[in-house]
């Protein structure tokens, strides 16, 4: 099976300290990959490395064969590369319509004066399917900011995968929401998933959703790679136990 993503070498350092050391990672294309650790692990590090934010002070990100490692972030997303933040980053003041619109305008690789573009350059029937694909329709005239963390999180996963995203990568996917909220969540990320055509690398604390969605899960600790395997396999791992998931679980 070929790779979506693979890391080769990662190192990143901020000073003396080192928050990604000699990190090996290779997600293969379709597959739900979790990434774990405490704390510090490097995380939010690791995704910023994937996503551009941040530049590897050694070592290759390469996207289904590509070497991206210095290519930019609006790059990397026009080649297929999307993330969805913890906080969900929408346009509070817009519309659902609207917030997908700008996300469907861009795939079109279109420039534009917003409201005029509207009109003018929108394709309608594509703007339909991406809010009936996280069946966000009934609440396309609904402005973002009044929208529950739950219905935010699925606007901004619908706006990543209208840009065309083939990689999904999901920080923290699940915080603040409610019980309700959160299962609706790892509902919606499965059903896009399976649908097929979609490989997704999530980041998560609540260890339910992890080994309830996730086909293999990488541990990290301490800005290196402890282990990756299949969920029943992690969770049971005495050094896993020890050092992220506790000794009742």
């Amino acid at each position: 099976m070929t790779a979506a993503l693979q890391l080769r070498g990662i190192e990143k350092r901020y000073g003396a300290n080192a928050a990604l050391q000699d990190v090996d990672l290779s997600v293969p294309d379709g597959q739900l990959r979790a990434i774990i650790g405490p704390n510090g692990a490097g995380k939010s590090t690791l995704f910023g490395v994937i996503t551009g934010e941040h530049r590897p002070d050694r070592g290759h990100v390469l996207f289904h064969g590509r070497d991206v490692t210095r290519l930019s972030p609006p790059r990397r997303v026009l080649a297929g590369m999307a993330r969805a933040f913890q906080v969900a980053h929408v346009f509070p003041a817009l519309t659902v319509a609207e917030n997908m619109s700008v996300a469907v305008l861009a795939a079109q690789r279109r420039g534009f004066v917003f409201w005029r573009s509207l009109g003018r350059t929108l394709d309608a029937a594509r703007l339909e399917s991406a809010l009936e694909r996280v069946r966000l329709t009934r609440l396309a005239g609904r402005q973002a900011r009044h929208l529950s963390q739950g219905d935010r999180k699925r606007l901004e996963i619908g706006m990543a995968l209208a840009l065309g995203a083939s990689l999904l990568l999901l920080d923290e996917p699940t915080a603040g929401m409610s019980p309700e909220e959160t299962e609706e969540t790892v509902r919606l990320v499965r059903e896009l998933w399976e649908a097929g055509g979609l490989t997704v690398v999530l980041t998560e604390h609540d260890m339910n959703v992890v080994f309830g969605l996730a086909q293999e899960v990488t541990v990290l600790e301490q800005g290196r790679v402890l282990c990756s395997g299949e969920p029943a396999d992690i969770r049971s791992r005495p050094d896993v136990i020890e050092a992220y998931l506790g000794e009742d679980t």
